[in-house]
């Protein structure tokens, strides 16, 4: 014979306030993770590492190269530089026409790998993936990353493609370079920014700072100056001074004696 099974029981309410333990001068320590960019082909691997440049050929920089140069133009913006602020929407334009681009290029690759219904091919895979370590200090190098991994992604349709005669050599050779062609571009987004620890500030006050900088990089478009235009992850500015402490006078307490 069936039985309704026994309620469980309920947890019942404090009515009594039990004191909480203290917690004034305790803070969670800092987040640490791990992230770790996966490729598996030689192509997108290059891309990360990059190129020195020889008599013969030109520097390629890679996904390292462009996180260093990307460090100071990250460091001004977060302290209210507003041609830091200009450079870094001018990296995240580049770095979603290259993700744009990449996105096209594996639709055309998907398209002839598709074509026929009876033969159905996976994405070849490496046998032993190369395992890269990143420890970065900006969301931008990070996107970089996404991008070289998308790369990768890339590469190993054109592979496929190519091994089950969906795609000649030719072709697949040319799309393996067109395809890394924005990502290049991308990466050198960041030359032309020299950190000069100007400020908005300066620039409104018209300092012998702003005055070189301005000679040397033009004018800054006047919404980024403003403020009211920054790259989506553009890091906090520091808080303006208080108006009212510069009218009367605030100082810091002297120390104890």
């Amino acid at each position: 014979m069936w039985s309704l099974p026994k309620p469980e029981p309920v947890a019942e309410e404090r009515t009594s306030a039990e004191p909480l333990p203290p917690i004034d001068g305790v803070q969670p320590g800092a987040l640490r993770g791990a992230v770790t960019l996966i490729l598996e082909t030689g192509q997108a691997l290059r891309l990360v590492k990059g190129r020195a440049g020889a008599a013969d050929k030109r520097a390629i920089i890679g996904l390292i190269g462009f996180a260093g140069l990307l460090r100071p133009v990250w460091h001004g913006a977060r302290n209210d530089d507003p041609y830091a602020d200009w450079w870094l929407i001018k990296v995240h334009e580049a770095l979603e026409q290259a993700e744009q681009a990449l996105r096209a290029a594996l639709a055309e690759v998907s398209e002839p790998l598709g074509r026929c219904e009876a033969v159905e091919a996976s994405l070849g895979a490496s046998t032993r993936p190369v395992r890269i370590p990143l420890r970065f200090t900006n969301p931008y190098a990070y996107r970089g990353a996404h991008l070289v991994g998308d790369y990768d992604r890339l590469v190993r349709a054109v592979l496929t493609a190519q091994h089950i005669g969906a795609m000649t050599r030719e072709d697949a050779e040319r799309a393996v370079q067109l395809g890394g062609r924005p990502l290049r571009r991308a990466f050198l987004s960041p030359l032309g920014y020299r950190l000069s620890g100007v400020t908005r500030r300066d620039l409104a006050q018209g300092s012998a700072l702003s005055l070189k900088v301005r000679e040397r990089l033009g004018e800054v478009p006047a919404d980024i100056l403003s403020g009211e235009r920054r790259a989506p992850y553009a890091p906090l500015r520091p808080a303006p001074a208080s108006s009212l402490a510069g009218q009367v006078g605030l100082q810091p307490l002297a120390a104890k004696a």
